[in-house]
């Protein structure tokens, strides 16, 4: 799965430099390091990005919440947005800002691909190349 997760993760970061971003994986992501460290974080010199990435070939996706406690940490100190993208299989690349997902009565999130679909943003909104209207 790690294999998996990490071939997602570079073709993330390919999407992002093809859109004038520099983009790059943290190697030290997973618990290598105590710190808090997002899978990818990118920027164009007006735009920061931190994204914690998740893939699966179901329909849901679980979180720990330490996990986007940590990524919420490294975006406030690097002054970059954070996100949760999401790739199900079959489905393009979504994002999810931590505060707009919804949540278990553990604390934990929980992402399904109905609502990511629904509520999620593309690639070209986060980078502000597109803006859409999401209800």
């Amino acid at each position: 799965m790690a294999k998996k997760g990490s071939a997602e993760e570079r073709d993330l970061v390919h999407k992002l430099w093809e859109r004038d971003f520099a983009a790059m994986r943290a190697p030290a992501s997973g618990g290598a390091t105590k710190k808090p460290l997002p899978d990818v974080v990118a920027g164009n010199g007006k735009l920061y990005l931190a994204i914690e990435v998740k893939t699966t070939t179901k329909d849901k996706i679980y979180i720990d919440f330490p996990q986007i406690d940590a990524l919420c940490e490294f975006s406030e100190k690097f002054g970059a947005k954070p996100y949760i993208g999401v790739k199900f299989k079959y489905t393009k690349w979504l994002f999810l800002e931590p505060v707009k997902t919804p949540r278990t009565k553990s604390d934990n999130y929980k992402i399904e691909k109905d609502f990511a679909l629904e509520k999620a943003l593309e690639i070209d909104e986060i980078t502000g190349i597109d803006r859409q209207m999401k209800f």
